[in-house]
C-alpha cells in the first residue's frame, strides 16, 4: 500500500535542504544571540542574515521583520497592535471577513467582548470578498481590516493589492494573514499596500514554531512579551536561531522554485479536479481560477467527512475535511457555510493540498481510491438512497 501526503495546507514536510542549512545552528553555532562573545555574535549575525533575507524576498525593510512562534501570534499580534494605535484616535471598528482563519476570528470574538464593533463581510460563492462591501464598510471609526490572503480550506485568493489600496486611501490600516500565501505565491508587502502581514515556516518547507510579523516602518508596534531586548524590545526571549535560519532558506528556495513548482502543482490539481467533478453530485469549492495551486476543496453529498478520511487513511491518503467534525464538532466548516453551501453538503468535504513532493502517479492513486471510497460510502447511506430517489422522481440523472 502507498502512503501519500496531500494534507500540505496543514503542515509540510521540511525539505532536505532547509535542515542541512539547520544543522550548524544546534550543533556548533549554539551561542545566544544576545551574548557580546563570539559564540553568540555567530548566531546574532545568522538571526540578522535571516531577517535580511526574508525582508527581501517580502519587499519590506529588515527592521520591519519580527520573528514570532507561528501565523496564530504574528495574528493576534497584528491586531492588538493595529487596534493600539486606533485607541489613539478613539477608533473602535474592525472589517473582516467571515471566512478568516480562528486564529483571527476568535481574536475579533474576545473584542466584541471588550467593546469593538465587528463589521464581518459576506463572501461570493467562490470566497472572494467584494470591494464594494469593504468600501460600504470602513467608516470614519474603522481602525483595522483584517482580511487573508488565500483561504486555507478552499484556496480561494482575495484581491489583496486593490484591498490594500482602497485601506490606505481610506487611512486605515490594514492586516493580511498570510500563511496560506507566503511561499506559494509571490507577495511583495509594498505592491500589495499591506501595513502588517502574517507567515508561518512550516507552511513552505520550513520547521514548525517559526513566524514572521511583518510591520510597516512609521507603525507603533506594542510589545507582546515583556523581559528582554529581542526584536528591538518588542518580543522578548531568546530567538530561535536554527528555526529562523531554516525559515530564510526555505523561504527562498519556495521563491527560486516557485514558477517551476506553481506548474507542476497546477497539472496535478486540474488533474484531480477534472477526474472529481466526474463523480455524480461532487462539488469544486472555492474559485476555479483565482485559487492556490495544489489546493482542491471538493464536496461530495450523501456522506460524512469523517468517514471519508477515515476510509482514505485505510489505504495510505492522508487528507483532511473542511468539516470540523474531526475535532469532535457536529458543525460544518464555518467557510463552506459563509460560500452558500447547506449543512447537509458540507458535512460531505475534503480538502486536498498538494506540494513539489507530489506526483502525477500519486494523483492517479489518489482518483482511482477516491472514486471507490465514494461509491461504498453512498451504498451504504439512508442519505443517499434518499436523494437517489428524489432525483429519480425529478427525472434528473
Amino acid at each position: 500500500m502507498q502512503r501519500i501526503y496531500v494534507d500540505n495546507a496543514a503542515t509540510t514536510a521540511i525539505s532536505p535542504e532547509v535542515l542541512e542549512a539547520m544543522m550548524p545552528f544546534m550543533q556548533e553555532v549554539y551561542g545566544n544571540p544576545s551574548s557580546i562573545h563570539s559564540f553568540g555574535q555567530e548566531a546574532s549575525a545568522a538571526l540578522e542574515k535571516a531577517r535580511l533575507e526574508i525582508a527581501e524576498i517580502l519587499g519590506a525593510k529588515s527592521k520591519e521583520i519580527y520573528f514570532t512562534s507561528g501565523g496564530s501570534e504574528s495574528d493576534n499580534w497584528a491586531i492588538n497592535a493595529a487596534l493600539s494605535i486606533g485607541a489613539k484616535r478613539g477608533k473602535k471598528h474592525i472589517v473582516s471577513s467571515k471566512i478568516e482563519h480562528h486564529a483571527v476570528l476568535h481574536v475579533l470574538k474576545r473584542l466584541e467582548k471588550e467593546g469593538y464593533e465587528v463589521t464581518y463581510l459576506d463572501v461570493n460563492g467562490n470566497g472572494i470578498v467584494k470591494l464594494e462591501d469593504l468600501k460600504s464598510a470602513i467608516r470614519e471609526d474603522t481602525a483595522l481590516v483584517t482580511i487573508m490572503y488565500a483561504n486555507n480550506e478552499i484556496g480561494s485568493i482575495q484581491p489583496i493589492t486593490e484591498i490594500g489600496a482602497l485601506c490606505r486611501e481610506k487611512g486605515v490600516l490594514f492586516h493580511t494573514d498570510a500563511v496560506q500565501a507566503v511561499g506559494n505565491l509571490p507577495v511583495n508587502v509594498v505592491e500589495d499596500n499591506i501595513d502588517f502581514l502574517s507567515l508561518s515556516a512550516h507552511k513552505f518547507h520550513g520547521p514548525k514554531g517559526v513566524g514572521v510579523l511583518y510591520c510597516r516602518t512609521g507603525l507603533a508596534l506594542r510589545g507582546l512579551i515583556i523581559g528582554g531586548a529581542q526584536e528591538r524590545g518588542r518580543r522578548a526571549g531568546t530567538e530561535n536561531v536554527a528555526a529562523i535560519v531554516g525559515m530564510s532558506a526555505a523561504l527562498k528556495q519556495a521563491k527560486d522554485n516557485m514558477q517551476a513548482n506553481n506548474i507542476a502543482l497546477k497539472k496535478m490539481q486540474a488533474k484531480l479536479i477534472d477526474e472529481l467533478l466526474k463523480i455524480p453530485r461532487s462539488r469544486l469549492n472555492g474559485d476555479p481560477i483565482k485559487r492556490l495551486p495544489g489546493n482542491i476543496s471538493f464536496c461530495f453529498e450523501g456522506i460524512e467527512g469523517e468517514a471519508l478520511l477515515l476510509s482514505l487513511d485505510m489505504v495510505g491518503i492522508a487528507a483532511s475535511s473542511g468539516s470540523a467534525c474531526t475535532s469532535g464538532s457536529l458543525d460544518p466548516s464555518h467557510v463552506l457555510l459563509a460560500i452558500g453551501l447547506p449543512h447537509e453538503i458540507a458535512h460531505g468535504s475534503l480538502r486536498l493540498s498538494l506540494s513539489n513532493f507530489n506526483t502525477m502517479e500519486e494523483m492517479e492513486y489518489i482518483i482511482e481510491n477516491l472514486k471507490i471510497i465514494v461509491k461504498r460510502l453512498r451504498d451504504m447511506s439512508p442519505v443517499w438512497e434518499k436523494l437517489e430517489k428524489e432525483a429519480n422522481t425529478n427525472g434528473l440523472q
